[in-house]
Order: C-alpha cells, then structure tokens, then sequence
C-alpha cells in the first residue's frame, strides 16, 4: 500500500481524531492571487504536525509526477551505474530547445538543477524499462506501471502520483532512507539545495507538465531547514489561465506559504 510505504499521515487520515492534521484554508489566497488551483502540505518533522491546504487534493488526487521524476530517476541511474557520479557529463545531442540551458554538454548535477529533461531522458533509455520497472515497484512509487515510452512515462500522464506520495518521498530521502546506497542520496540532496542561507536551508526540485486535458500543472518538493530541523513540503497547482507563468508562479505561492508560516527567519 502507497501511504503505508511511506509511512506519513494514512493513520491520521483514516482516525477519527486527527489532531496533528491542520487545515489552513488561508493559504488559498495565495493560489488565488495566481488563478490557480492547488494543495500545499508541510510537516513538521519534530513534532509530526501537518499544516495542509486543500486535503482532498492534497490526499486523494494523482498527477503526472513531470520532472519531479528527476529525483528517482538519478537515484536510480547512481545505483545502476548508468550514471557513475553526479560529475558524469552526457554530450548534448545538438538539437536546439526552447531552455538554453539544455543546449550544452552537461553534468548530472547541473542537469538536475536546470531540470534537463533530454539529459534525464537518456539516462532512462540507458536504465532500460525492465530495470526502471523493478524500482517503481520497489519504491511502489505512485501508480508503479511504465505503460508508455522509457523516455516519457513520468510526463505524459501514464505514470502519476499523489502529492501525500511525493511528500513521503522527499521525507525518506532526507533521512536516506530510501533503498540506495547512501552516498548516491547525498547527491542528489546536494543538487536539491538552491538557498544555502545563514538563518535557513531550501532544498527542493520542481515539476511542470500538462495534465490529459492540457491543463498546466506545477510541482515544488522538497524541505526547508532552520536551526537543523527540516520541515518538509508538497506545493502541487494548476491553472487554465494563459496569462499566468506557473513556473515563476508556483515559487511566488511556496514563498509567500512560507513566509506566512514564519519561516526564512531563523526563528523556527
């Protein structure tokens, strides 16, 4: 079972009871500003509270993983040997992307961190099906089955995920607990890290694709740091408004949640 695998918040969800669950329906303003729908969840690690926005969503919808995916996938390219350590340039095909940053010989770590959807996707078609396969099922990573190419199952909506899920996985990578070798995990946490700050840490990797209808969906997992203690999250949104760049959008609604939440000061 996905939620017992993860080990989060199924018991508090199916309990009568549930006293360490918060719903903050404040936060809903914040996607509102951006003409989006959407779940934020944070968990406090020290206490086992959860600060949740939108539940349903947050517990009973699956979406296209997109490039959230990226997590896994180099973990299982380290552990596989397809990719030998985060130094490990693969060549740039020579096809010219709308993302500049893709249009260049790179490393596993810069990959990550520009979210190079072709570099990742060759390290899928090195890893083979079958190999990706047997760890969606070790994982039991959202809804497991490759039902599409080895190169776009976690993008084009067969493969899909609960943002409960993604929470989960990101709190088992921070304790390095998922099935790889330890020093793969650090790897791929030490990509994750974007704000190394003095009163705070903000590691986290996001996701944007198109849902079946072609509606846009974003993705921000990860954690935030402050005074040793991670506090993990999940922001998940969507919007049919054109007008709206859910790739800058998505970072304004994680900082202004977090900021209401009193993070970035030190303080927590």
């Amino acid at each position: 079972m996905r939620f017992l695998f993860f080990g989060l918040i199924a018991f508090v969800l199916a309990a009568c009871s549930p006293n360490n669950v918060t719903t903050d329906n404040s936060l809903k303003k914040y996607f509102d500003e951006q003409k989006s729908d959407g779940c934020f969840a944070l968990f406090n690690n020290g206490t086992g509270q959860f600060t949740i926005y939108n539940l349903a969503r947050y517990r009973d919808s699956a979406f296209l993983p997109a490039s959230t995916f990226k997590i896994i996938n180099a973990l299982v390219g380290l552990q596989t040997g397809i990719i030998t350590n985060d130094s490990m340039v693969i060549k740039w095909d020579g096809k010219v992307r709308d993302v500049p940053e893709w249009n260049q010989d790179l490393s596993m770590y810069r990959a990550f961190r520009v979210s190079a959807v072709p570099y990742f996707q060759e390290v899928a078609r090195r890893i083979g099906k079958d190999t990706m396969q047997h760890w969606l099922d070790s994982l039991s990573y959202g809804t497991k089955k490759i039902k599409s190419a080895i190169d776009t199952f976690w993008l084009d909506n067969s493969l899909k995920i609960t943002p409960d899920e993604e929470l989960g996985v990101v709190k088992r990578l921070y304790f390095n607990q998922l099935p790889f070798f330890n020093t793969y995990q650090l790897m791929v946490k030490k990509a994750m890290l974007f704000e190394d700050k003095p009163k705070y840490m903000l590691s986290y990797k996001t996701g944007l694709g198109y849902k079946a209808d072609g509606t846009p969906l974003a993705w921000v997992v990860g954690w935030i740091e402050e005074n040793r203690h991670p506090y993990f999250f999940v922001l998940n949104m969507e919007t049919k408004d054109k007008s709206i760049n859910l790739k800058e959008a998505r970072m304004t609604v994680l900082r202004n949640i977090l900021t209401q939440l009193n993070f970035f000061k030190g303080e927590m």
